[in-house]
């Protein structure tokens, strides 16, 4: 039963992923930070500058994390072949991505670190005035990209790996300026690798959160706007709903959250006429008050679940198909 059943809210079809929609702006943030690499190396060569070397190849990492996030979309987005395992195609290689962008950011901060520490004791002479010119101009080319992926960063986890590249570089390239213009006021050399020090400490935390939330979607965890609590609140005050069990809420990739539960229903609603509305009123109440993008429920009447010893505490006892278990699905 619902063979044909239609839902509204139904993300249309090449929909993809949420990193999908910033395709573009990842490409003119991969430009910009590729003329800045550029001009950021010829700047350290110039002057001597650690902080500007660092912030080079911090820079260095945005065009690898990019590139990767990009590369990630492209593949993400391919729909699933005919017969493909992956039924849900590559979709969460973005998140796979985004991970990847973590250890490269948390691999930099960590030569960043000991650089500066070196570089603390014993202090290059650096030019600050080619250096705050060099500094200025990376500023403005990385507000350019943080305002290009500033939406694209709330709705995708691999778009805001890429975010928090160009933001953490955008810091560092305020604390080159900060660190020349201490050097021409005061002539403190000690200023260029404490500014290389301070770009460290600033690319990890927000790195570390971003790797959380990356193992979360990879673990299975679900999504934070989703309460499961609620989900089971929703469900169960639906006219004809009696119990509620195996609910499951994940996320394949960021805007691609998915729920499967097994509801157990009164019997008067499990002929085809009570089947469809209560598939109705269960795709309903999850897209009205959720962001559950894909939803499988499997409608069961009163006592069915004694009849699936195993199924629903532990792993199937036997190879998908052999259950002899009726499910309806429903996507939204």
């Amino acid at each position: 039963m619902g063979t044909g059943h239609h839902h509204h809210g139904s993300p249309p079809a090449g929909h993809g992923t949420a990193g999908a929609a910033h395709r573009g702006r990842l490409r003119t943030a991969l430009i910009l930070a590729c003329v800045l690499l550029a001009a950021e190396i010829a700047g350290a060569a110039a002057t001597g500058s650690l902080a500007l070397l660092a912030d080079a190849g911090h820079v260095a990492t945005d065009v690898v994390g990019i590139a990767m996030a990009l590369a990630a979309i492209h593949v993400a987005n391919r729909p699933a072949a005919a017969g493909d395992r992956r039924t849900f195609g590559y979709a969460r290689l973005e998140i796979l991505a985004a991970l990847a962008n973590c250890l490269l950011l948390l691999g930099v901060g960590g030569y960043i670190l000991f650089e500066a520490i070196e570089r603390l004791r014993d202090p290059a002479e650096v030019p600050g005035g080619q250096t705050v010119l060099f500094g200025l101009f990376g500023l403005i080319l990385n507000g350019i990209s943080l305002a290009l992926l500033m939406r694209g960063q709330r709705e995708s986890l691999n778009v805001r790996a890429a975010f928090l590249e160009v933001a953490a570089d955008a810091l560092g390239s305020l604390a080159v300026v900060a660190a020349a213009l201490t050097i021409m006021a005061t002539g403190w050399q000690g200023a260029d690798p404490a500014a290389s020090l301070l770009i460290a400490l600033l690319i990890v935390p927000r790195t570390v959160q971003l790797a959380r939330e990356a193992l979360d979607v990879l673990l299975e965890a679900a999504p934070k706007n989703v309460r499961i609590a609620e989900v089971k609140a929703h469900i169960l005050g639906l006219p004809g709903v009696e119990d509620l069990h195996d609910l499951h809420v994940w996320t394949i990739t960021s805007g691609m959250p998915v729920l499967s539960a097994h509801v157990v229903v009164s019997r008067e609603e499990l002929d085809a006429v009570g089947h469809e509305r209560m598939l109705h009123s269960l795709q309903g109440c999850l897209g009205s008050h959720f962001a559950v993008a894909h939803c499988t429920f499997q409608l069961e009447p009163s006592g069915h679940a004694a009849h699936e010893p195993g199924l629903c505490d532990g792993p199937p006892a036997g190879p998908v198909g052999q259950t002899g278990r009726s499910t309806s699905r429903t996507s939204g």
